[in-house]
């Protein structure tokens, strides 16, 4: 049930933003037991120094322009160890699919109650 917001700055190759989605997807069926199926995701294009902002170096981690935000919401649950898990399958995917570097991957996670989601219809199926 994780809604993923992804936002990467505009002018990559055909492709980039599919890869994005798809590492990010894969990592969390990989390491959050996510099913399949359970795809819900906005992927954005943002205008280059208009609509995406971080810091050059943060906590010793150098970012460039082409820092890509991942935000998770999801619900709650989940142990650390499959939080660490996700983070580097999320970076390592990343790199790997859509050429990024792994210091230019913020991932942020939001964990809500599971009453808090409805797929449709106006139904609450956890609550």
């Amino acid at each position: 049930m994780p809604l993923v917001r992804i936002s990467h700055t505009e002018g990559k190759p055909g492709g980039f933003a599919s890869a994005l989605s798809q590492g990010v997807h894969r990592a969390m069926v990989e390491t959050f037991n996510v099913p399949a199926d359970d795809f819900f995701q906005v992927v954005t294009e943002h205008t280059a120094k208009a609509g995406l902002a971080g810091p050059e170096t943060f906590l010793g981690i150098e970012h460039t322009a082409d820092m890509v935000f991942v935000q998770i919401t999801c619900a709650e649950g989940r142990s650390v160890e499959q939080k660490k898990a996700l983070y580097v399958a999320i970076a390592d995917n990343l790199a790997n699919d859509a050429g990024l570097r792994r210091e230019d991957v913020f991932i942020n996670l939001v964990e809500t109650a599971r009453e808090n989601w409805s797929f449709g219809n106006g139904e609450a199926p956890f609550a």
